[in-house]
């Protein structure tokens, strides 16, 4: 991979990694609820659930996904689902810590899976892989240089933003400001949920 393939690859994924989407959200709304620690097996599942997403792109499964309108709208109607659930218990948490029990607590294998349901993670994985990975002679080569590239993204961006969160913690607490920060971050989740129904 040359320089300005490598700065153009960088480009895309800072755009992609760092603006607000599913996994952000659910990283800093983990993090401002239950502290940095309860938010840290959720920041670690998403670089692990997006390279094999881009894994199986790369070898060819995600076009299976494009090419079939079934698989695809199930997959859209899942991470919907997922989202709007997850928004709706997001929305009625109005106490540090309601997060880390019940409803709002997610294990690392759901934050894993959570990936295979995300419409944003999904686009990623394809346009990368059929861009910078997919060069005839040299798959292996550039799949070895772009899949660490693709982790440290996604920590980096899971852990900046479950970082913003865990600092606003001590200021959430006082008065209502957890409880609209919250429906904030629900509606942040149930509006990507739509636009996931929608596209």
């Amino acid at each position: 991979m040359n320089a300005q393939e490598l700065a153009a690859l960088l480009a895309y994924s800072t755009a992609m990694a760092f603006t607000p989407g599913p996994n952000t959200t659910l990283s800093s709304t983990l993090a401002a609820n239950g502290g940095l620690r309860h938010a840290m097996r959720f920041v670690l599942a998403v670089p692990l659930g997006w390279t094999l997403l881009l894994l199986l792109s790369s070898f060819g499964v995600g076009a299976l996904v494009t090419a079939n309108p079934g698989l695809r709208a199930v997959l859209v109607l899942l991470g919907a689902g997922a989202m709007l659930w997850m928004a709706w218990q997001l929305a009625r948490r109005s106490e540090l810590g309601e997060a880390s029990r019940a409803h709002l607590a997610i294990t690392f294998w759901q934050g894993v899976a959570l990936q295979f349901v995300n419409l944003k993670a999904w686009l990623n994985a394809l346009v990368i892989s059929a861009t910078w990975v997919a060069v005839e002679g040299e798959f292996g080569l550039r799949l070895a240089q772009v899949l660490p590239l693709m982790v440290a993204y996604g920590f980096a961006s899971n852990f900046s933003y479950a970082l913003v969160g865990a600092l606003l913690r001590r200021w959430l607490a006082q008065g209502r400001r957890l409880l609209w920060f919250n429906r904030t971050m629900a509606g942040v989740l149930a509006a990507t949920a739509l636009w996931m129904l929608r596209a």
